[in-house]
């Protein structure tokens, strides 16, 4: 045969073999395809025909990996290779040149355990109704055999031929189950398990039972409880009657309490359950039980809320001291427990009651409130109550009469990140107390964030808790007497954990001539960590010169003095305990423009000339005239007449006193017409001076006449000069005392000559109840500043020492 034969009939040959779907090679093991765990075996792969090009390869799924296998000959078309201790599921691949193309095969092993016997096999006979009940068993399956298992539950009558079985099939560890119907005249049986999978199989031991001893009754019913303030009443429903029941039933923050009832159960029971509390919402779950056997499942649970009664106890109830107003208190109470408030707090009452002061004021406030601001008195009574829909509680009441104790040492002690221990011991010599109060809260946030804690009058000491770390803490212990409480004993500077600060204060300057203030503000209070120790001030000038300031930690302002011109750039930091804070991050800038010799020059321009005019008062003509500047400026002050150049004239005349009058603008009678070139003379009498030692003037026997008629139109427009009056009675004061004294003493009254204006001067002027009061005369005067008229001559003597002309009058020369 030619060789293009034989090569068609070989290509032949292989295209029929595909298409029948004939493989070439088989792979197999001496122990087929499930292998024990941990065992060894060999596994073959065997070629219809002759290959000297074999290879085999194992897959393991863990590492997801192939490896080729070293293979031995076992004969001519087979080869194989030891698997030893295997542990995992394998996949062999055989491989070879038979014919073309490529032929492959292989093997999938699986590895497992064989069964365990069926252990702990227990059973109860569920009762559906009088005709109809299944038993269900359970086993312990023991140990994970990784392979899929097949179990059949056998049943079998021991009175009787009577025998069921069931399978259950299942894969993994654990206990399985398996469930079979039982006829209800069948009373004892007997139980066994029996189990196998791919490497071998086992069967359990029977198990007898008495029926009525598993027996089960049907789940119960509970129907939604009708609830007053302390009791709950339930309906429990039941398809079979039982003989026991329990309930159960709790709240959220309390354990199940059990009530159990025993007797013939109906199918309808109701069950009251007593001794609630009120405002409560309880869970309540039932289960039964027959004469003899297992109790059943418990039912699913149902919930009811007990009603509303009036709050039990009175409050925890404590207050700050008065604001900055002085004119307010904050008042801080605790929110009372479910079990205290026995309802839902509607409102807060408060009363502020002062027996002293007669005050007494009710404010109402929302449930959700804890504190409030009334009215602050030194010595007011404040009584909180709370309440809900059924009426409020006890009164809680707080005092804020101080009672002046005697201040005792404080200990504190760190526990933890959050909590710290306080203790004290009071002095043996303060009164009894009633209890003590241990307050706290971060610093700055005392009204927001107050807490208290109220103890026994013989505890010394108590934990405060809830504090964070990284935060500064204060407080006071207060002793609290049944009157009031005592002095304060403050702490501060409490804190659980520290760091340096995080942040730096926010700065702001104020510049003023060559000293600038300095503001911030507090680090923030995320940032601080801890307590603020002290703030330092960086105060640097563009020429390298530097200075810090140390400031304490209470202080948020500071003024640096005396700074010469300059730009300048200014930081603050802030210290714990810990350490220093952050610097050079907020700088702010600022620049000193201050002339210290311009201002010393201002100075000098203004202290020069005060200096001058005090030398030049030195000199009595200058000094002279600067005190007639300023009596003239002092309006009321009147300067006396008797140092006046007319005065020292006329003294050379004694007992004649001669006017010169301006007459112009006036009309004179007829009679006078004739007359006019005579002088006017006006009678005087003259008072004497009192003596230095005291004696009195003699009275003034006559009233002084005033014969002069100056009879001037009394419808003209108006007087050249203003109306003065100047001569002063003795009845007003002046600067010669003692004249006022003496015309007090002989009751003689002179008055101011008056100034009308140009009138008709008559007797009948001079009526009788002027007579009693204007002892003298009264005189028209005009004052001129030529003074060049006739003189006006009375006879008398008149002492100008005591009369007194203000400095209008008499503006002339002759001054």
């Amino acid at each position: 045969m030619s060789p293009a034969r034989s090569i068609g009939a070989v290509v032949m040959l292989v295209t029929l073999q595909l298409c029948a779907g004939e493989k070439t090679c088989t792979v197999w093991s001496d122990v087929g395809s499930m292998a024990r765990h941990g065992s060894s075996f060999r596994v073959y792969c065997s070629f219809k025909c002759r290959t000297s090009t074999i290879s085999m390869y194992c897959y393991d799924p863990t590492t997801h990996e192939s490896t080729e296998q070293l293979l031995e000959k076992h004969n001519s078309t087979t080869v194989y290779f030891k698997v030893d201790n295997i542990t995992w599921n394998q996949t062999y691949r055989c491989s070879g040149v038979c014919h073309t193309p490529v032929d492959d095969c292989g093997l999938d092993m699986g590895v497992g355990y064989p069964p365990d016997p069926p252990t702990d096999i227990s059973c109860v006979n569920q009762v559906f109704s009088h005709e109809r009940s299944a038993v269900t068993c359970t086993w312990g399956r023991g140990r994970d055999t990784k392979l899929w298992d097949s179990t059949v539950l056998h049943v079998r009558s021991l009175h009787g031929n009577y025998t069921v079985a069931a399978d259950a099939r299942s894969k993994g560890r654990g206990s399985r189950s398996a469930s079979v119907n039982v006829s209800t005249s069948v009373h004892m049986i007997a139980v066994w398990i029996q189990t196998h999978n791919a490497l071998g199989s086992e069967v359990s031991a029977p198990v007898n039972y008495a029926l009525g001893d598993i027996a089960v009754p049907p789940t119960p019913v509970l129907a939604q409880p009708n609830c007053s303030s302390r009791e709950c009443v339930l309906e429990v429903q039941q398809s079979m009657a039982t003989r026991h029941l329990v309930v159960e039933y709790g709240t959220d923050t309390r354990r199940w309490s059990s009530n159990q009832e025993s007797g013939a159960q109906m199918s309808v029971t109701q069950v009251p359950l007593s001794s609630l509390e009120p405002y409560s919402l309880y869970r309540f779950r039932v289960r039964c039980r027959f004469a003899t056997g297992l109790w059943s499942e418990w039912s699913e649970e149902v919930s009811g809320q007990t009603e509303e009664e009036a709050p039990a106890k009175d409050l925890d109830v404590w207050y700050a001291e008065q604001g900055s107003d002085f004119k307010s208190l904050r008042v801080y109470w605790k929110e009372a427990n479910a079990s205290v408030s026995r309802g839902k707090i509607t409102q807060y009452i408060v009363r502020v009651y002062s027996q002293h002061s007669g005050m007494d004021r009710w404010m109402n406030f929302t449930a959700d409130l804890r504190s409030c601001l009334v009215p602050f008195c030194t010595d007011c009574e404040v009584t909180v109550w709370s309440q809900n829909s059924k009426g409020a509680s006890p009164p809680a009441r707080v005092s804020t009469r101080y009672r002046k104790d005697t201040p005792f040492e404080i200990e504190l002690k760190t526990l933890s990140e959050h909590n710290v221990s306080i203790s004290w011991r009071k002095s043996e010599t303060a009164r009894q107390q009633a209890g003590y109060v241990v307050e706290w809260y971060p610093e700055g946030h005392k009204p927001e964030e107050l807490r208290w804690v109220r103890l026994g009058r013989k505890d010394s000491s108590a934990v405060i808790t809830g504090l964070a770390p990284f935060e500064c803490y204060a407080g006071a212990v207060y002793v609290v007497y049944d009157d009031g409480p005592g002095n304060q004993t403050t702490f501060a500077g409490v804190t659980t954990l520290e760091s340096v600060p995080a942040a730096v204060p926010s700065v702001r300057e104020s510049v003023e001539k060559n000293r600038v203030k300095v503001t911030w503000m507090e680090v923030p209070r995320g940032k601080r960590g801890g307590c603020i120790t002290k703030y330092s001030i960086y105060l640097e000038s563009e020429s390298g010169w530097r200075q810090a300031y140390t400031v304490p930690a209470s202080e948020r302002t500071y003024t640096i003095k005396d700074l010469p011109s300059a730009m300048y750039s200014l930081w603050v930091t802030a210290s714990t305990a810990q350490g220093e804070g952050p610097s050079q991050r907020s700088k702010v800038k600022f620049l000193i423009q201050y002339d210290a010799q311009m201002s010393l020059l201002l100075i000098c321009v203004a202290v020069i000339p005060v200096i001058v005019l005090v030398c030049l008062c030195k000199v009595p003509a200058v000094k002279k005239r600067i005190l007639t500047f300023f009596q003239c400026l002092a309006l009321d002050q009147v300067p006396d007449p008797a140092n006046s150049k007319w005065a020292k004239e006329c003294t050379q005349e004694t007992g004649k006193v001669k006017l010169q009058l301006q007459l112009s603008n006036c009309s004179l009678t007829e009679e006078e017409e004739e007359e006019e070139q005579d002088p006017i003379v006006v009678d005087v009498e003259e008072l004497p001076k009192q003596g230095c030692d005291g004696d009195s003037p003699p009275e003034v026997s006559a009233q002084l006449l005033a014969k002069t008629r100056l009879s001037c139109d009394t419808k003209a427009k108006g007087f050249p000069y203003p109306v003065t009056t100047y001569i002063k009675s003795f009845s007003h004061n002046s600067d010669s005392s003692r004249h006022t004294e003496a015309s007090g003493e002989t009751g003689t009254t002179i008055d101011y000559i008056s100034s009308h204006g140009p009138g008709h001067m008559d007797e009948e002027y001079l009526d009788e109840d002027e007579d009693e009061e204007n002892f003298g005369f009264t005189m028209d005067f005009f004052p001129s500043h030529s003074m060049a008229i006739k003189g006006l001559q009375s006879e008398g003597t008149l002492t100008l020492d005591a009369v007194k002309i203000n400095c209008n009058f008499f503006q002339s020369e002759h001054f």
